[in-house]
């Protein structure tokens, strides 16, 4: 093929690359505005209350309250209610529409000819959010996982930069402080990752204290600790399985302190208990591998990848809360380790794969027949139950490469940070 002709064929992959874009969120924000099963119940109705609450009663969640985020998830809400309450749902889909595109072209690259591997890693994740569903841009974990695309592309070169947006994607909703931990462990530089987090903190705490926050500050930990088993959780699939039977005084309960549904029999508020506390053993125990690997020397780009994905996926794993979007925080450790894989990384098809049946399954449940899953219906009951056996799939086969690394480090040595950035040719 004749140099122009080819220039102009790999130029085509980037305008369809973006058509592909276009139409997935376009077809999802369709789903969320006017699509059966309310998806977008929180971004209608309850992010505008609690934005309300500091406008127009001076009340601020996370200021003057405690409240289930982090400070800086306010300033998304706050960005969204910008056209009034009227707009509040069609801004933020436009907003998250932005903070994903930042983070597709942040994938594809800034070369006019975008390379195969990016081009594939890029559809995948729009493949990806279609099968999620709406969940995936109607709620705040999406505007973290934009902040976390773009951090793990960043992170090679522009280790401060990574540092810097994983701290904000922490302080708007906890999970990225997983890449955040797997980053200070496994990357050599850092001392740059942890100069960009150290910077966001402080800056967030001085402002929440100037504002009058205190302690609140801080209830996002405290007020998680609280709550009961969600339905959707891993740990509360033995009691779901029991209602279904009607077996042990098991049933479903609405909480509405929380807007959620949980499970309620017995052993449930021991384990809820419990929850917290081994999710804390299981991610120290996780960290502990990596730093056990970087004393043996197993390259970063082995185990960087990894190491990401064993501690997201212990967040989610054992975890009392199960909402559907839990799901999204899959596809950016999965994106890094496929980003790495062409480089002497660990193979990253299996976490793919995974991925997209996790957000398949996720859509089965959660919003069109989510009402089913409240009313014991054993196929949906069914279908939640592969979907988290999906997720220990998933933390089991990063948990087993983890230990894989420290049998085998010979395969060591930095990753050159520039091949990541620049990607294949073909």
């Amino acid at each position: 093929m004749p140099p122009t002709a080819r220039f102009l064929a790999l130029g085509r992959r980037a305008l369809v690359l973006w058509v592909l874009f276009a139409l997935v969120h376009a077809w999802l924000g369709i789903l969320n505005l006017i699509g059966p099963g309310q998806p977008f119940g929180d971004v209608l109705y309850v992010y505008p209350f609690w934005v309300e609450r500091g406008l127009l009663d001076g009340q601020w969640v996370g200021i003057d309250t405690s409240w289930v985020y982090p400070l800086l998830a306010l300033v998304p809400m706050l960005a969204a209610y910008a056209a009034g309450p009227e707009w509040y749902g069609t801004v933020w889909l436009g907003m998250v529409t932005a903070l994903h595109a930042a983070a597709f072209l942040a994938l594809l690259g800034a070369r006019a000819i975008v390379p195969a591997s990016r081009a594939a890693i890029a559809a995948g994740w729009m493949i990806f959010l279609l099968l999620l569903g709406p969940i995936a841009l109607g709620r705040i974990d999406a505007v973290t996982v934009a902040l976390g695309i773009v951090a793990v592309v960043l992170l090679p070169d522009h280790p401060r930069w990574a540092g810097a947006l994983l701290a904000v994607g922490a302080w708007v909703k906890v999970w990225p402080a997983a890449l955040l931990v797997a980053a200070l462990i496994a990357v050599r530089r850092r001392v740059s990752v942890l100069v960009g987090a150290v910077v966001v903190s402080l800056a967030v705490v001085g402002v929440g204290l100037v504002l009058g926050a205190g302690a609140a500050l801080f209830s996002a930990v405290t007020e998680q600790s609280a709550r009961g088993l969600q339905v959707e959780s891993p740990v509360a699939t033995p009691w779901l399985w029991a209602a279904v039977a009607g077996q042990g005084g098991a049933q479903v309960a609405y909480d509405p302190a929380l807007l959620t549904f949980q499970v309620l029999g017995a052993g449930t508020d021991l384990t809820a208990a419990l929850t917290t506390p081994v999710l804390a053993l299981v991610v120290i125990a996780v960290a502990v591998l990596g730093v056990l690997a970087v004393r043996r020397g197993v390259s970063e780009a082995r185990l960087l990848p990894v190491l990401a994905l064993a501690l997201v996926m212990s967040l989610v794993l054992v975890n009392k809360v199960g909402s559907p979007q839990l799901a999204s925080w899959v596809v950016v450790p999965v994106i890094l380790g496929l980003l790495l894989q062409r480089r002497g990384g660990e193979s990253f098809v299996v976490p793919a794969v995974l991925a997209l049946a996790i957000a398949a399954s996720t859509q089965v449940v959660y919003p069109v027949l989510y009402e089913r899953l409240l009313a014991l219906d054993p196929v949906l009951v069914l279908v939640l139950t592969v979907r988290n056996l999906l997720y220990l799939a998933l933390w089991a086969w990063a948990v087993s490469r983890l230990a894989g690394l420290l049998r085998d480090p010979r395969r060591s040595g930095a990753y050159d940070s520039h091949k990541l950035t620049e990607g294949a040719s073909s």
